[in-house]
């Protein structure tokens, strides 16, 4: 089976687009474009340095719950965006827990904690951790855990195959990580605007009933990923049983807005077809 909904990307107006499908047990259902290209994720890179941040606490190197960031945050607070840090800087705008202060700074300061508990620089320990367990030879963090990473479609196809069928990490913990943390906290999603809720888990972010948004009208509401402001987006929806990859050389912008949606909806509709 090879999806011919992947071809919509060959219609956006964008330099270069690759996208792919890809089931829990790592059956690929069809890509499109340069799969193996390597793309600047830009936000996308932070579910995957959520991931090695998971795999230090099941390492026993941190906990979720001890200290790290602003005074009385969390690691679990910071992997939500509700740690109160501001967008990229390093300053505190509320307290911990009581909003979604969507945070580059948040990310800067969890992968600059890992570094210290593990005596690993952050980059070589997702390396380490995520990236080379999962055969994820394209991808390399080159700066920023919140959006300096680099991969290609194959790549992040691997990583969305172990996030629904996990390897690396206690089935139970990726299920804390797509399940709402700080439920009720409302805040702005990037590009979208204020959402009442805005609904988030560790490094995740959750679908629910977000409008408007860049998944798609048929994305279950259980759908949670992430995309970037590099055009780019990784969903996993379970309820359709697979994720989508889909990365660009376009700046996110209104072009998105309006090419992801159909596209998403079209990719679910021939999966359920």
């Amino acid at each position: 089976m090879s999806l011919k909904s992947l071809a919509l990307i060959e219609n956006w107006p964008v330099p270069t687009a690759a996208a792919g499908v890809v089931r829990a047990d790592g059956t690929v259902l069809g890509t499109d474009g340069p799969a193996t290209h390597r793309f600047p994720l830009a936000s996308v890179t932070k579910p995957l340095a959520a991931y090695a941040v998971l795999v230090a606490y099941e390492e026993g190197a941190i906990e979720l719950d001890e200290p790290a960031g602003p005074e009385g945050s969390t690691v679990r607070h910071l992997l939500a965006h509700t740690s109160g840090l501001a967008f990229d800087e390093h300053r505190v705008t509320s307290a911990p827990g009581e909003r979604r202060l969507y945070s580059n700074a948040g990310f800067e300061q969890l992968g600059d904690h890992v570094a210290k508990a593990t005596e690993i620089p952050f980059a070589e320990y997702l390396r380490q951790a995520v990236l080379e367990p999962l055969g994820m030879t394209a991808t390399s963090l080159d700066g920023s855990p919140a959006k300096d990473g680099v991969s290609s479609v194959d790549d992040l196809l691997r990583f969305a195959a172990e996030v629904q069928a996990p390897r690396l990490l206690d089935p139970r913990t990726v299920a804390e990580a797509i399940t709402v943390q700080y439920p009720g906290t409302k805040g702005v999603l990037p590009g979208y605007g204020h959402q009442n809720p805005n609904d988030w888990g560790l490094g995740f972010e959750i679908r629910d009933a977000k409008s408007p948004h860049w998944t798609g009208t048929l994305s279950s509401p259980r759908t949670v990923g992430h995309f970037g402001q590099s055009g780019t987006f990784l969903w996993i929806d379970p309820e359709a049983g697979a994720a989508c990859a889909a990365l660009t050389d376009r700046p996110f912008g209104p072009w998105a807005t309006e090419a992801w949606p159909p596209f998403t909806d079209a990719v679910l509709a021939e999966l359920r077809g």
